[in-house]
């Protein structure tokens, strides 16, 4: 290989029509996916582009001039038609509005296709398939949502010591502040002038989101990725927003953290719906476990595995006892932070330092977890 050569452009999804009314919405579909994507004309510019491309989408006009020519067999392709009424002529298909979708399977099967999609009833399946495509398939990130037993537990210093201990362990991760009302997980990370897109940015977002334009867009913050609040009122995340960048967060990442606020909205319960284990945080004294008790059903009711982090001291009750109170397993029990006062007012990262509680138990339980065999896009 040539030490001097230009890396190769990324693989892009293909269309290939030449239909300016199907092009043109099939244009738009991959805007609202956030896909880049390559554009043949002619059945005879598609052959260079065919191999590589992660998604082909054929249109209605050429997929029978394609057909003839017996294209080698992908993996991933389907053939589009825009709507009934629109003239189709072309490469070989004049008038393929006529007769609805039935006609296209002879071509489509003879180039592999393993869909044939009307628009618009079909944009959405489009929109999604473009997405996967060009993100290199659907998601399999853990996510871990983590709350608050009671006010002040300490949910959000569990939440950036799992992000932190998914940075160590060489995995992409996102961390999510998902509490409009909390003090900020950049402040917590001590880098809330850090450049990048805020929740503002994305509530007004639903549907499928590029992980390449999500990670691209937000703060980079001591090794990880992090969606946060800008200064000023609180706001609600719409349940669409939330599920969009979660879809996202998933597909790119192999750790997603969403610290929750306890009044659990939509949008919390979204998050606790998609995630792979949801932490319930609390002290172990009288006062947290009634506090948590209240909690736990509506977390239960929207989550498939609840667990709690207990942090104990002396003349607190047991673990054992929270844990049977609450009829929930343990994940781990946190000793007092030393100096924590200390090191928050000064900025510093309790669990970024060596011989934390907080860091020790996020080492731990991402490991358990299996986070480090995620995605490292």
């Amino acid at each position: 290989m040539d030490a001097h050569a230009p890396p190769a452009a990324p693989a892009r999804p293909l269309l290939v029509t030449a239909d300016s009314h199907l092009l043109d919405e099939l244009l738009r579909l991959a805007a609202a996916a956030d896909v880049e994507v390559t554009v043949a004309h002619a059945v005879a510019h598609a052959r260079r582009d065919w191999g590589r491309a992660p998604l082909v989408v054929v249109g209605a006009d050429l997929a029978p001039a394609l057909a003839r020519l017996e294209p080698e067999r992908h993996p991933n392709v389907v053939v589009a038609e825009a709507s009934a009424g629109v003239d189709h002529a072309g490469e070989g298909g004049a008038g393929a509005a006529a007769g609805g979708t039935d006609r296209l399977w002879p071509s489509a099967l003879r180039i592999g296709a393993r869909e044939v999609l009307a628009l618009p009833e079909a944009e959405t399946r489009l929109v999604d398939l473009l997405a996967e495509a060009a993100d290199g398939g659907p998601g399999s990130a853990a996510v871990v949502a983590v709350i608050g037993g009671r006010g002040g537990a300490g949910a959000s210093l569990v939440a950036v010591a799992l992000a932190l201990a998914g940075r160590r362990h060489g995995t992409r991760t996102l961390l999510v502040d998902a509490d409009p009302l909390g003090g900020g997980l950049d402040l917590l990370l001590g880098h809330e002038h850090a450049e990048g897109a805020r929740w503002a940015e994305f509530l007004a977002r639903r549907g499928r989101m590029s992980h390449h334009a999500l990670h691209g867009a937000l703060p980079s913050v001591r090794g990880l990725t992090l969606l946060t609040w800008a200064p000023g009122p609180a706001a609600d995340v719409p349940v669409d927003a939330m599920r969009a960048v979660l879809a996202s967060a998933a597909r790119g990442s192999g750790l997603v953290v969403v610290d929750l606020p306890r009044a659990l909205g939509a949008p919390a319960e979204e998050a606790l719906r998609r995630s792979t284990v949801a932490l319930l945080v609390l002290p172990t004294d009288v006062h947290a476990v009634i506090a948590a008790s209240r909690l736990v059903p509506a977390v239960r009711e929207h989550a498939a595995d609840v667990r709690l982090v207990v942090r104990g001291g002396r003349g607190r009750l047991a673990p054992d006892t929270v844990a049977a109170t609450l009829d929930l397993p343990v994940a781990g029990e946190l000793t007092d932070e030393p100096g924590l006062a200390r090191l928050l007012d000064r900025g510093d990262v309790p669990a970024d330092r060596p011989g934390s509680p907080l860091a020790a138990f996020g080492t731990a339980f991402v490991a358990q977890l299996g986070a480090v065999s995620g995605a490292h896009r």
